[in-house]
C-alpha cells in the first residue's frame, strides 16, 4: 500500500490534493502507512458495499470468470484475473450497470 500511495502521490499536480477513498482492509488502515503530504485517507464506514461500487465489480467478475477452477500455480491466476479484468474493461455498459447506485443519482 505504500507503494501505491507513493505512486498516488507522483501523479498528483503540485497545486492539488488527492483524497483516497478505501475500505477499511487491514493494508488500507494500517499504522504503518506512510501517507504522502498531498494525499488524504477516508475510510468508508465498515460492511457498507453500497458505498464501494467497486465491490460489486469483483463479485461479478467472481462469480462469471474466475470460480470453480483449480489453478495451476500463482502466474495462473494472476493470467486468470487479468483476462477477467481485461473482458470486464471491454465491457463498460456492464460497468456502469454493475455500478450504478439509483439512489446517487436522485439528487
Amino acid at each position: 500500500m505504500n507503494q501505491h500511495l507513493i505512486e498516488i502521490a507522483r501523479h498528483v499536480a503540485d497545486d492539488a490534493h488527492a483524497i483516497l477513498i478505501t475500505d477499511q482492509a487491514g493494508w488500507h488502515m494500517s499504522n504503518t502507512l506512510v501517507v504522502p503530504g498531498n494525499i488524504t485517507i477516508v475510510p468508508l464506514p465498515p460492511k457498507s458495499p453500497e458505498l464501494n461500487p467497486v465491490e460489486n465489480l469483483w463479485q461479478f467478475m467472481r462469480e462469471n470468470w474466475l470460480s470453480n477452477r483449480v489453478f495451476k500455480s500463482y502466474d495462473d491466476i494472476v493470467g486468470h484475473c487479468y483476462d477477467a479484468w481485461r473482458k470486464l474493461k471491454n465491457q463498460p455498459w456492464r460497468i456502469r450497470s454493475i455500478g450504478y447506485r439509483k439512489w446517487a443519482h436522485e439528487f
